[in-house]
């Protein structure tokens, strides 16, 4: 009898816990705009994500077409739908030059701080990731995974480019393609 109580009250908390959590999940509203897809590569179809791993809001695509280089070499990117990624388009055309940091990206100081409210949910960022790191201003290439999602992190999108070859890259020019 002492086993099947000490089991129950075990059980409890974590049923609470499941309850609490349905009821606040069921009355979330999805914020995903009409319209917006997940990001692709031109030879992934659209609508199936490039990566194994969704990256949730980072995923969004925006309706800018943008031309990306790596040292001189184009590559294939996209970007999401966030405030942050919007001010970076109005940056555009830029070239800058690259820096390693930490063995993990490849870093460039931006002309000016990004605007950042209204950001989605922190994610960590993945090889391959271009992120935003407010408190710096700088923007960040990711050439292997990054540290866990942090609220001064923003992935703006996704270039489709080794981790080699993005660690590395010297310099990267962003363009407005049309």
């Amino acid at each position: 009898m002492n086993s099947v109580v000490r089991h129950l009250t075990h059980a409890a908390p974590a049923a609470v816990l499941l309850l609490a959590v349905t009821a606040c999940s069921s009355n979330a509203q999805d914020d995903t705009p009409t319209g917006a897809s997940f990001a692709s590569s031109p030879s992934v179809p659209t609508g199936q994500q490039t990566s194994s791993t969704p990256h949730a809001p980072s995923e969004k695509s925006t309706a800018m077409d943008i031309r990306v280089t790596l040292d001189g070499r184009p590559v294939d990117a996209s970007l999401n739908d966030s405030p942050a990624t919007r001010d970076l388009a109005a940056l555009l055309p830029l070239t800058l030059d690259l820096a390693d940091f930490h063995d993990t990206e490849r870093v460039a100081d931006l002309p000016r701080k990004l605007n950042t409210d209204g950001t989605p949910e922190p994610v960590a960022a993945k090889a391959g990731d271009i992120a935003y790191y407010a408190p710096w201003g700088n923007l960040a290439l990711f050439y292997q995974d990054g540290p866990a999602p942090s609220p001064d992190l923003l992935v703006l999108g996704h270039l489709d480019v080794s981790a080699d070859q993005l660690g590395q890259a010297t310099r990267i020019t962003i363009e407005a393609a049309s």
